[in-house]
């Protein structure tokens, strides 16, 4: 019975160090990208090619795409999916704002055929994995997304545009304040919070749907601190490329208002972010105690780049 039982356990902890060591190697996350070098920059072409990366990164990284995995060892993965749905968020931001404004001229200008496919597509559930998969339908908007492109840099075509005004960079930059705010709010919760109620704060005629309580407990799940974390982390990922490629296609407009210098501060608060981790897992210390919160050391790189949107919104608008 020993001499079955021998091999048979052999050959077990073998297969659990090859999927420990997969795990691991699946789990890395990526480094930062560059763009292509080109002889003249079309405007809009840094923004769109770092979209398409950001695309392809989710889908040809080690491992693959690993949201929609029903099978071992990605399948008792969060970290990576976690990562992964941060920067997937900012793909469809970015996505929607390219269909919706940038690619236009006025509202009620015609919108792009390719980016008119390419937007849904984004939005199809990330843990998809058939009928449709999630990563065939990203792989069909990044190809949209690529025709896109080419006709952008085609300079004989004149039905694909990129419009570098500033209320077109204020749009997108909307959508990423709301969601660095709600991170950074689930981020600071890993540790029990009483908060006061300012949903109605700033309009004394402002009403709710149902009556809620003065002072809110804010407390995130024991479950939910790592997926936070890691959701922030492949979010600031995705906004470092992409607010880098706005540097690139909005550089007149940000010179014109001044704001250059506050969006090179976002980017370098948004790096911070990257640095790399020293603890096995996520810690969740009390953040005066003896043992590190994580978390809140995330959420405040992502509260201060937060800050900074809003008064770089601020001169985009006013400046």
């Amino acid at each position: 019975m020993q001499s079955v039982l021998r091999p048979v356990l052999v050959i077990l902890l073998v297969v659990i160090l090859l999927l420990g060591l997969l795990s691991w190697y699946w789990s890395r996350t990526p480094g930062f990208m560059t763009l292509s070098p080109q002889s003249e920059p079309v405007v809009g072409s840094a923004t769109t090619e770092m979209l398409i990366k950001s695309v392809e990164t989710l889908l040809e990284k080690p491992g693959g795409y690993l949201s929609n995995d029903v099978a071992p060892p990605s399948v008792f993965l969060d970290n990576m999916p976690n990562w992964e749905f941060g920067v997937l968020q900012q793909v469809r931001d970015l996505a929607k704002a390219l269909r919706n404004d940038y690619s236009r001229s006025q509202t009620q200008s015609v919108a792009d055929e390719d980016l008119e496919i390419a937007e849904p597509m984004f939005n199809v559930h990330n843990d998809a994995w058939i009928f449709p998969s999630a990563e065939g339908e990203y792989q069909k908007g990044r190809d949209a997304l690529q025709s896109y492109l080419t006709r952008l840099q085609d300079a004989s075509v004149q039905n694909a545009q990129f419009y570098a005004r500033a209320d077109n960079l204020n749009e997108w930059l909307s959508l990423v304040e709301k969601r660095l705010g709600s991170l950074s709010q689930r981020l600071s919760a890993a540790r029990p919070q009483v908060r006061v109620n300012t949903d109605l704060a700033g309009d004394s005629n402002a009403k709710q749907s149902t009556r809620a309580a003065s002072q809110v407990v804010a407390k995130t799940s024991w479950f939910e601190i790592d997926d936070n974390f890691y959701e922030a982390r492949g979010t600031a990922w995705a906004l470092i490329h992409f607010l880098r490629a706005a540097e690139i296609d909005f550089n007149e407009v940000l010179e014109d208002k001044n704001a250059l210098v506050s969006l090179r501060q976002i980017i370098r608060e948004l790096e911070a972010t990257q640095q790399p981790l020293r603890s096995p897992i996520i810690l969740n210390g009390s953040g005066l105690g003896m043992f590190a919160n994580h978390s809140l050391v995330m959420s405040s790189y992502i509260t201060r780049a937060n800050a900074a949107i809003a008064d770089m919104r601020r001169l985009l608008q006013d400046g």
